[in-house]
């Protein structure tokens, strides 16, 4: 957004008028300026926020007494105040409107709930490319494809590519020590370039063939090795044939896995919306170079009786906020304004953007297809969603809550004899889990194996946050019910300090392994109890609770072990000011270990090549320091 916005800040109107008269009050303060408006409540949550080419006229709709549909009159009920902020153009509100929508969730906005971002493919800016997967800013120098719809989209590929192409993923560090080649050489997944097995040019038409074969001229690149695979077999190099003949086997494989391939279509995202029963699912197809990447569903919410035009701006307002938009997205139904919100995707692209509503033709096919599966997808998860509901409703009633939970948290721990300690909660509600409400804490205070001390820690932590955030618990992120994995121990430990809080009227239950630790012999410990109660062994809440269980425990274990891997590949001349990749190989290489370099005299680390004296000074006195 350009910094010369000027945001107008209108005096406030009488305090005690509300609804369309105070909306009503606020007319006389403003222009026909284009800009985004806020409509606030009486605790100034924000209700709604909106763009308008003319802001005087959008905010005069607001200010009529009658003639709105029932959402839009109770929004205006609660409005209470409002604000104003003014632009240059109207597709530099709909920008700014987008981006407070995702900044702030109004409540009577449609708002996109999935913010995860989609992974690419980069070959990088180097002397011999390596080839990886890449999520996030494209901060790295390199080529860039993608986006595809998942890891597992961009893992397949590269092990299809990494056949055929036989290019390095081993990082720049690992590249450069290379004294030999890697497994990977060995089972013809990369060519060698580490140790001069292949020279930098044929190098770089290995590279050039994957990038353009990446970009869609697969035709070409499978012509030309298949030609390379007919000279050799000429040759009688049967050897070289046999490789460049499992090279095409492998491109074939890429492209049957990506499964449609739109000979019309060169680049642009499919995205279809269906609407029933008051919820709403986006399929999103990514096309790139003639090829499906893949696909990806979300769920918006929905603010009450939206429109499909609506919530397919709305939907792609918020989706590309922080995205690039291809040249051309293919959309299921038209949207509002589609020629301002087709310059807010161009601005912000720097390049033409088109959205279309294809009526006929391969185009048309691929919406169809699209919006077959978001009606699948939306079905399925409805009928789950129901299940899910029964469940919550017999937790309820087998637990004595006084309603079914909307959010439930799972607690764990895991730890080795106390080392790499980690808590963690899982989310479960009636959607299902909520794996990006999912949090871990790296235990910091607790003794090494004290449980019931860390189950204190991340508890502490938790609650400290959520009390400051949100004294008031109006958030959705309060939790209805805290199930802990433990017993009698865990649980008094979680409710002391629950209690300490001042929050240990949020239902809490302990669920422990029972007799024999077998699984269906569960116990349930409630705070200030002294005895268990379980269920039936049939019983289905049972069973779901044992599923809520397991994730937690599956999410912390996870958690410790990627941790523990972590721990075991550090260095500790990583931390050492002054030793970065080059003179910590020379120190190994000169040394032979971490632990070598630690005991090492200082005049030995004198004579290491490329340390310095000063250098050596300060890695002997590090370890002496802390020895």
């Amino acid at each position: 957004m350009p910094d010369d916005l000027l945001p107008p800040t209108p005096e406030s109107p009488e305090p005690e008028l509300r609804g369309h008269e105070r909306i009503a009050a606020y007319l006389r303060q403003l222009d026909s300026s284009p800009g985004v408006y806020r409509m606030l409540d009486e605790q100034n949550r924000v209700l709604y926020v909106g763009k308008a080419k003319n802001l005087k006229a959008r905010v005069s709709n607001y200010a009529r007494p009658s003639g709105h549909s029932h959402r839009i009159a109770r929004m205006i009920r609660e409005t209470a105040s409002m604000m104003f902020l003014t632009t240059r153009t109207e597709t530099e509100a709909l920008l700014l409107e987008q981006n407070l929508i995702k900044q702030l969730k109004p409540r009577y906005n449609v708002l996109l709930r999935d913010d995860k971002s989609f992974p690419n493919i980069i070959v990088s800016a180097h002397k011999f490319p390596q080839i990886r997967k890449h999520r996030g800013a494209r901060t790295d120098k390199g080529d860039y494809f993608g986006p595809f719809a998942s890891a597992g989209a961009v893992n397949r590929t590269l092990n299809q590519l990494q056949k055929a192409f036989l290019l390095r993923s081993c990082t720049d560090a690992v590249f450069s020590s290379r004294t030999r080649p890697c497994l990977l050489h060995q089972i013809k997944r990369c060519s060698g370039p580490c140790v001069g097995l292949i020279s930098e040019d044929d190098y770089a038409d290995q590279v050039f063939d994957a990038a353009r074969f990446l970009s869609g001229k697969t035709t070409k690149v499978q012509e030309t090795l298949a030609r390379q695979m007919n000279e050799a077999a000429e040759a009688m190099e049967f050897e070289r044939a046999a490789a460049l003949r499992d090279r095409i086997k492998a491109l074939t494989q890429v492209q049957t896995a990506q499964g449609i391939n739109p000979r019309t279509v060169n680049e642009a995202d499919i995205v279809a919306l269906h609407m029933e029963g008051g919820q709403a699912c986006v399929q999103v197809f990514f096309i790139r170079a003639h090829q499906n990447w893949g696909n990806h569903d979300f769920y918006p919410r929905l603010a009450g009786d939206d429109d499909a035009g609506e919530v397919m701006q709305a939907f792609l307002g918020q989706f590309y906020s922080d995205r690039d938009p291809p040249p051309l997205v293919l959309v299921s139904n038209g949207v509002d304004e589609p020629e301002v919100l087709m310059a807010a995707l161009s601005e912000k692209a720097k390049r033409r953007v088109d959205i279309a509503v294809p009526q006929r033709g391969e185009k048309a096919e691929l919406v169809e297809g699209a919006l077959r599966n978001a009606r699948e997808s939306l079905a399925r998860r409805m009928s789950e969603s129901a299940a899910q509901a029964k469940l919550l409703d017999g937790l309820a009633e087998k637990f004595e809550l006084p309603s079914p939970p909307r959010r439930i948290e799972v607690y764990d721990n895991s730890h080795i004899m106390g080392t790499n300690a980690v808590g963690a909660f899982i989310v479960s509600g009636p959607n299902g889990f909520e794996k990006g409400q999912y949090r871990k804490f790296n235990i910091e205070t607790a003794k090494p194996g004290d449980d019931f001390g860390m189950m204190k820690e991340v508890l502490t932590r938790r609650f400290t946050r959520l009390l400051k955030e949100d004294p008031d618990r109006e958030s959705p992120a309060w939790p209805d019910l805290l199930l802990i994995d433990g017993g009698q121990g865990q649980v008094s430990a979680a409710y002391e300090i629950m209690a300490e809080h001042g929050v240990h009227d949020i239902p809490m239950l302990g669920v422990a392994k029972g007799i024999d630790r077998d699984m269906g012999k569960e116990e349930f410990w409630r705070p200030l109890s002294s005895r268990p109660f379980a269920l039936p062994h049939n019983d289905p809440v049972l069973y779901f609770v044992q599923r809520l269980r397991d994730e937690a425990h599956r999410f912390a274990i996870g958690t410790h072990r990627a941790k523990r891997a972590k721990s075991l590949l550090a260095n500790p001349l990583d931390e050492i000011p002054g030793v970065g990749a080059t003179r910590k190989r020379a120190l190994l290489q000169h040394f032979g270990s971490a632990k070598a370099v630690s005991r090492a005299a200082l005049v030995d680390l004198k004579a290491v090549p490329g340390v310095s004296d000063q250098l050596a000074e300060a890695i002997y006195g590090y370890f002496h320091e802390k020895g």
